[in-house]
This record gives structure tokens, C-alpha cells and sequence, in this order.
């Protein structure tokens, strides 16, 4: 009976043992399980977020599945990264052949609504690299719009001024020649010297303007600025282009306010007085007038107009006629002798005294170009009288 009773009790005993361990399996299995660490996310190695930070260049960092884990505010800005993503196409075909070889890769895109025309967008000259390990790929974009610009300019300026010079050039040429081969002929020979001379004037007159222009297109300021009165500029401006006016028939007059004063270089804002009227003159009609006024504006800047009854400029015109050789009609250009830099040195004198040009202009209701400079030494409103008495009181009340 007892052998029985103590079978039944080690039996109950194993048992019980046999439940706790199970128990204490499971629950152990179930620990690890909730306790069992999350894949690692892939992260930035030390210190790199810091050295993107002080790059010049828009840095774009993106994980083994494409994701961008950081972006400058500028890559964002130029539409390379939207949200968590590279939106060009190019960047992402990059990052994946550079993750998949290792191979640091460089190549010029551009960013923009319309990848077909030069003018639209920003180019960049992009170079992807692999960053540490874990797939990361550093996008590296250099902004190469402004030099790019620079350089169309300039090989279209050299074009430019090519083709101006051969001009005038080729037809002194052909008029020696002519000269030459009319030598028993003076009234063709006085004819064809007054062509020369005219040929002759506009080479000079080119000349001229392009060693202006190069003096004032740079960063540097100008040298030389001193106290000028406008009444003495216009008058100087007026008696240079009177010549061509005359043979026009067209009145120059001036008006507006007297004795205004600026800070100028009184030859060079004298030349941009002189290439507006001059202007004004070439495109009106003959037996019109140009009128030359100035008014002093309420912000303290000083306006001087230039109003004529020519042609006019059409709407779509006007934002490129101060460019360089820009012509609105090439035809009517030739025919007026005309350098096609009088309107960029205007722009570039204004700018250069710190204020700016702008034009009005309706096709056959002639046009009125504005140059805009800070007033020199402005005289204050006069003071009222009540306020002058409180003034003076609260001096008389201190000690």
C-alpha cells in the first residue's frame, strides 16, 4: 500500500515537473521573440552629416533601396529630391549602377520642366560614389547654370562683335577700291570718300562703345564719382546728339525739375543721356520732338526721361533690348548706323551709379526710357511749425 502510494506521489511530482518545464520553455521562447531585435536601419556613418552640411554642392545621400536618408535644402529647391525620393531619372539609374560595382561615376544633366530647350532649367554637373558600406550612395551636383550663361555670352558677344566689325571693315574695302578704280572721276571720288568717312565714323563709334562697355560690365566699382549737376549733363547730352537731330527736323527740348544732383561719373552718365536720345532721335520719325525731363521722387532718387513720338517698341520686344547687338528691326539698324550697344551701356552706367533703367513703349505711340539714380544730398521737407515750437520747447526744458 505504501510502495503504491509513494509510485502515485513521484508520478504527480514528475508530472508537475514535466508541466514547468514545458511552461518555462514556452515563456522563455515568447521572451526572445518580443525581445528580439528589429533589423538595423541602415544610418549616416559618424561625422558624415556633418560635412555635407558645409558643402558648396547639393548633397543628396540614399540607401540600398533608393530611399533618401538626407538632402540639402538646395537639391530639394532645384527639384532633385521630392519627399523621400531621387525624381531624376539620371541620379537614380546612377546611384544604382554605382551601388551595384562600387564605381565612382560624373556626368553633366539637366533639371527643368523642359530638358529640350537650352534656355529652360538648371545644368548641374552631378558625380555619384559609393559611401560606406550597407549600399549608401553620395549624389554630389555642382549648379553649372551661371557659368554656362557666361560662356554663351561670351562666344556670342565674340560673334557679335565679329560680325560688326567686318562691316563696316569690308565696305572701307570696297570703297577703296571703288575709289581707286574712279580716279579720273572726282565727282565719284568725293562721293565715294563721304561713304568712307561714314564707314569710317561708325568703326570709330563701335570702337569706342565696346572699350566703354568693357570698362563698366565688371564687379569692380567706378573710381571717380563726385557731385554732378543733371541741368549741366543734359545740356551736354543735348548739344552731342543735336547734329543728328537737325537732320531730322526734330526738336530736343528739356524740362522738369532744376538743380538736382547726383554722384556720377559725369562722362559716363553723360554717354547714357546721350545714347537715349540719340535712340529717341534714330527711331521717331522726322519733324517730331524728344522731350528730356527730370523730377525728383518721393523716395529720394532723382528720374530722368526720355520721351519721344517714334515707333515704338513691341510688348515682347522690350525685355531684351537692353542685351548687347540686340536689334528689334536688324534692317532699320543698319540703316540708322547704330552700334547696337547704346541701350546695354545705359543699363550698365545706371546700374554701376546704383540705380536701374526701364522702358515704356507702345508700338506707334513712340516710348519713354527712365533712368532711376539715389539723389545726392536730398533737402528734408520743411519742418511744420507746431512741431518745430514742441521741439524747441522740449529743448528749453532740459537742463
Amino acid at each position: 500500500m505504501e510502495v503504491e502510494l509513494v509510485a502515485a506521489l513521484t508520478g504527480l511530482a514528475g508530472l508537475a515537473i514535466g508541466l514547468a518545464t514545458g511552461l518555462a520553455v514556452r515563456v522563455s521562447e515568447r521572451a526572445q521573440r518580443v525581445q528580439a531585435p528589429a533589423p538595423p536601419q541602415h544610418a549616416l556613418p559618424p561625422g558624415v552629416a556633418s560635412v555635407l552640411s558645409v558643402l558648396r554642392s547639393s548633397a543628396v545621400v540614399v540607401d540600398g533601396e533608393d530611399r533618401v536618408l538626407r538632402s540639402s535644402s538646395a537639391a530639394r529647391a532645384f527639384g532633385m529630391v521630392s519627399g523621400d525620393r531621387l525624381v531624376v531619372d539620371e541620379l537614380v539609374a546612377m546611384a544604382r549602377l554605382v551601388r551595384r560595382d562600387g564605381e565612382i561615376r560624373e556626368t553633366e544633366i539637366q533639371v527643368g520642366p523642359s530638358r529640350g530647350r537650352r534656355a529652360d532649367g538648371r545644368w548641374f554637373q552631378v558625380r555619384v560614389a559609393p559611401l560606406g558600406s550597407h549600399g549608401l550612395v553620395l549624389v554630389l551636383a555642382e549648379d553649372l547654370t551661371d557659368m554656362r550663361r557666361v560662356e554663351a555670352i561670351r562666344r556670342d558677344f565674340v560673334a557679335n562683335v565679329s560680325h560688326e566689325l567686318k562691316t563696316p571693315v569690308g565696305a572701307l574695302s570696297l570703297l577703296a577700291e571703288t575709289v581707286e578704280g574712279a580716279a579720273d572721276d572726282p565727282e565719284a571720288v568725293r562721293r565715294f570718300s563721304g561713304r568712307m568717312q561714314n564707314e569710317a565714323v561708325r568703326l570709330t563709334n563701335l570702337v569706342q562703345d565696346l572699350m566703354t562697355l568693357s570698362r563698366i560690365q565688371g564687379d569692380e566699382p567706378l573710381p571717380e564719382l563726385h557731385p554732378v549737376a543733371l541741368d549741366e549733363l543734359i545740356v551736354e547730352a543735348i548739344d552731342r546728339s543735336q547734329t543728328k537731330a537737325s537732320a531730322k527736323d526734330i526738336e530736343i527740348t528739356a524740362g522738369g525739375q532744376h538743380g538736382l544732383k547726383v554722384r556720377a561719373d559725369d562722362e559716363l552718365l553723360v554717354n547714357a543721356i546721350r545714347n537715349l536720345i540719340d535712340n529717341a532721335v534714330a527711331y521717331s520719325p522726322e519733324n517730331t520732338r524728344v522731350v528730356v525731363a527730370t523730377r525728383r521722387c518721393e523716395d529720394q532718387h532723382v528720374e530722368i526721361t526720355v520721351t519721344d513720338q517714334g515707333i515704338g517698341i513691341p510688348e515682347s520686344e522690350l525685355e531684351r533690348i537692353f542685351e548687347r547687338f540686340y536689334r528689334v528691326d536688324p534692317a532699320r539698324s543698319r540703316q540708322t548706323g547704330g552700334t547696337g550697344l547704346g541701350l546695354a551701356i545705359v543699363k550698365h552706367v545706371t546700374t554701376k551709379h546704383g540705380g536701374e533703367v526701364t522702358v515704356w513703349s507702345k508700338e506707334g505711340s513712340g516710348s519713354t526710357f527712365t533712368i532711376r539714380l539715389p539723389l545726392l544730398d536730398p533737402v528734408r521737407p520743411p519742418v511744420p511749425a507746431a512741431v518745430r515750437e514742441n521741439r524747441d520747447n522740449g529743448r528749453e526744458a532740459k537742463p
